[in-house]
């Protein structure tokens, strides 16, 4: 018989030391049955219950975060970690009008992160929101932990890295780019930040990748005017 956990005992999570500004961590400490401590994480923003490790990002750190590689390199630590990784995407869709991204690339990056190396994402609209969402999982993973032993293995069980995996992935969500595309792009310029930054003429040397690909590369990573307020995200 699996055993019951304490029924008063608070949430426990440790908050990183640099994600203070951000207002989270006080919303947190004013909560009933929250447990905070602050001290500096390796990994992710906020550890729940040493079962959940959290990334917090708005939605334009998001966008950053892509255009200059952190978001593969962050989502691979995740996969790779004893705890189970989740992603907090916090605002609203009308803060990215004008963040020079196509939905398409975002889509591909969130798509490789979630279906191919499964990170859980949640959805915030702010600080409060974020907090609300990390307690609510976090008695979530405690109460499914403790009723179904399997879980236990789930959370805790390690998975492969996939770096070169979530790139491909994420180069697949641009129309026109399949696997071989994908593969042929990340070997001749090593990263996507390089695939990013690159013009027409250079993507254009790439095989099997010709000037309207070339093209459509272009558009999806640096594309202008795009209403992210009138479409979901």
């Amino acid at each position: 018989m699996s055993p019951s956990p304490p029924a008063a005992a608070a949430v426990r999570i440790i908050v990183d030391e640099r994600e203070i500004p951000s207002g989270t961590s006080t919303i947190l400490s004013g909560m009933e049955g929250v447990e905070i401590v602050v001290r500096r994480l390796d990994l992710g923003d906020y550890l729940i219950d040493d079962s959940l490790i959290v990334e917090r990002k708005t939605l334009l750190d998001l966008v950053g975060s892509i255009k200059d590689g952190r978001f593969f390199r962050q989502v691979c630590r995740l996969v790779s970690a004893r705890a189970r990784g989740v992603l907090i995407l916090e605002g609203v869709a009308s803060e990215m009008i004008g963040c020079e991204m196509r939905r398409e690339a975002i889509q591909g990056a969130l798509i490789a992160a979630t279906v191919i190396l499964g990170i859980a994402i949640l959805r915030s609209t702010g600080p409060e929101e974020s907090a609300r969402l990390m307690v609510y999982a976090g008695r979530q993973a405690r109460s499914r932990v403790y009723s179904h032993g399997s879980l236990r293995r789930f959370i805790g069980a390690r998975r492969p890295d996939g770096k070169t995996v979530v790139q491909t992935h994420m180069l697949q969500g641009i129309p026109g780019i399949g696997p071989a595309r994908a593969r042929g792009l990340l070997n001749h310029f090593g990263s996507i930040e390089a695939i990013a930054t690159a013009d027409v003429d250079e993507l254009s040397k790439v095989a099997e990748i010709g000037p309207h690909t070339a093209r459509m590369l272009r558009w999806a990573v640096s594309e202008r005017g795009v209403l992210y307020s009138s479409e979901p995200l």
